[in-house]
């Protein structure tokens, strides 16, 4: 089966000890999970985890079921790239006198849209917004000018192409039962 990039959304009530609980069905299923945001959700009261992970559609059903059956969670469910929208956010701090002696670094920063957030005489943090292949593309380029310092991503956050998330859908459900 061939391999995607899946991005599974789950909603769920705010409980301790619940993101270990998802994490361990990924284990289970001998799946890295890639990147994981977890935050509030539009709906007050319910949480939000978005993650992605290398799979094939198969076991991201069996996957999706299983973290459903977990008794805090409201809805999950997975999604490709042309079903959402999503972001990530990654931070460079890149050497300032690299960056000085150096004009390609600097058209460079600027050709991916990234934008200096601050400078010192030691370094400068570069900040990325965009999409995870634009993010590596960039710290790709400024990696070959041996100028990065350091580098971290955030994990991806996403919203459904969808007018509503589909856990409305579910709490619709419960509401009428």
């Amino acid at each position: 089966m061939e391999k995607k990039l899946y991005t599974l959304i789950v909603h769920s009530e705010n409980i301790a000890g619940l993101l270990n609980q998802i994490t361990a069905v990924f284990t289970r299923r001998q799946l890295n999970i890639e990147s994981l945001n977890a935050s509030a959700s539009a709906i007050k009261g319910v949480h939000r985890y978005t993650i992605t992970t290398w799979s094939d559609e198969d076991t991201m059903i069996k996957v999706t079921k299983q973290i459903e059956k977990k008794v805090d969670v409201l809805h999950a469910h997975y999604f490709l790239d042309n079903e959402i929208f999503m972001l990530e956010v990654a931070l460079l701090k890149v050497s300032t006198p690299k960056l000085l002696e150096n004009s390609l670094i600097s058209k460079t920063i600027r050709r991916y849209g990234a934008r200096i957030m601050e400078a010192n005489p030691v370094y400068a943090v570069v900040e990325k917004t965009g999409v995870t292949d634009e993010i590596i593309a960039l710290r790709t380029e400024l990696d070959a000018f041996d100028c990065v310092l350091q580098y971290v991503s955030s994990g991806r956050i996403a919203v459904t192409r969808d007018t509503a998330e589909h856990v409305n859908e579910y709490l619709e459900k419960l509401k009428n039962e």
